[in-house]
């Protein structure tokens, strides 16, 4: 990538994704092993306590509602995500006694901080995932949990959230690790998997970037956008609408693809696409039922004559059959798959931008870390 120019830090961070996860599992992973000492430190609170709370804000707490399924999934401990404004002002008379994760690219941010302050008022265990090494968070915390991203100039967050992704998901394993829900064969294939997911997004990047350009000019007209997934895509579905909005200026939500037909539907028309994640992952049963029940959505919606974009698997003829536009995503596990599936919506983001003659790496109204309630 060294060689290559970019007009703008954000479509230049979005390309350095495969450099900044590749050092932050050089950071955490070593001869087959965790190794970083506050990763494999956070063992002992998943010891000792069956519940989290996950407090974080924006695209942060994107990254923690698909943790909240990564943890429970992989280690069964019971996850809260709230948004950090309404952590600090409810549950102060609770009888639970949780540990604490915040979440923030910063470690600065207003609303997370408030929550870490209010989280070690009450004694309970906090961790801190930020992107900052000497960050208010990071010094806070009881222990901290580094993304290694680099510095990121561009408002709307790209390298920082995939980091944080794979630093949950590292902390997910920690956790299962800790309470006896995976053994080591599993540990050390689960790990050989993530060490994979840099080299897949290298290899696809010019082609999303290629498809994405291409898409946003067909696209840019749009009224608003519904973005649809399940499962741990939701959160994704969520991100890809927050990166439009703050990218481009376009209206945009993100909805659970179960929801669409309680409401939202009516919505639908020529002037309100749909973009869709639709990957499975194979070996996962689970997966594959919402899969089959996308597609199934999918059907009905080219019945009605929606415009759809969907996010689905390489080669997948299915999809080809009931999507107007197709972005491939080569085949990976269901809790990685997320880490891929964002880059292509931050590219839409990005050229849906441009379109619209937006400054895409100073958008108005907004600055890189909110530091003031």
């Amino acid at each position: 990538m060294s060689d290559r120019t970019f007009a703008h830090a954000m479509l230049r961070e979005i390309y350095e994704q495969p450099d900044a996860l590749a050092r932050t599992m050089e950071q955490y992973v070593a001869d087959g092993c965790i190794q970083m000492k506050a990763l494999t430190d956070a063992a002992e609170c998943f010891r000792k306590h069956k519940d989290l709370v996950i407090a974080a804000s924006g695209s942060s707490r994107h990254a923690g509602l698909a943790a909240e399924i990564m943890l429970e999934d992989a280690s069964g401990l019971s996850v809260d995500v709230e948004y950090a404004s309404e952590y600090i002002t409810r549950s102060t008379n609770t009888k639970r006694d949780p540990a604490v994760l915040v979440i923030s690219q910063s470690g600065e941010t207003a609303d997370t901080l408030a929550a870490l302050r209010e989280a070690r008022q009450r004694k309970h265990p906090t961790l801190a995932v930020t992107n900052v090494e000497h960050s208010s968070m990071a010094n806070e915390a009881d222990l901290y949990l580094p993304t290694h991203a680099g510095v990121e100039r561009a408002i709307p967050a790209t390298k920082s959230f995939t980091a944080q992704l794979l630093v949950l998901r590292l902390l997910s394993l920690e956790a299962a690790d800790a309470r006896g829900t995976i053994d080591a064969n599993e540990m050390q294939r689960q790990l050989a998997e993530l060490w994979e997911i840099p080299p897949m997004i290298e290899r696809q990047l010019d082609g999303w970037r290629e498809t994405t350009e291409r898409l946003a000019s067909g696209y840019s007209s749009a009224k608003t956008l519904l973005y649809l997934g399940r499962g741990i895509h939701y959160p994704i579905a969520r991100e890809g609408a927050l990166k439009l909005k703050e990218s481009s200026y376009m209206h945009a939500e993100g909805y659970p693809a179960g929801e669409l037909k309680h409401g939202p539907n009516a919505l639908v028309s020529d002037e309100v696409p749909i973009v869709a994640l639709a990957t499975v992952d194979w070996q996962d049963a689970e997966s594959v039922l919402r899969y089959e029940k996308t597609v199934a959505l999918l059907s009905d919606l080219k019945a009605q004559g929606a415009r759809t974009i969907v996010l689905g698997n390489s080669g997948d003829g299915k999809l080809r059959e009931v999507a107007t536009d197709l972005i491939e995503i080569e085949p990976a596990n269901e809790y990685l798959l997320p880490i891929m599936e964002v880059i292509p919506l931050q590219l839409f983001a990005y050229y849906m931008a441009l379109e619209n003659g937006v400054d895409v790496d100073r958008p108005r109204n907004l600055v890189k870390a909110v530091v003031q309630e």
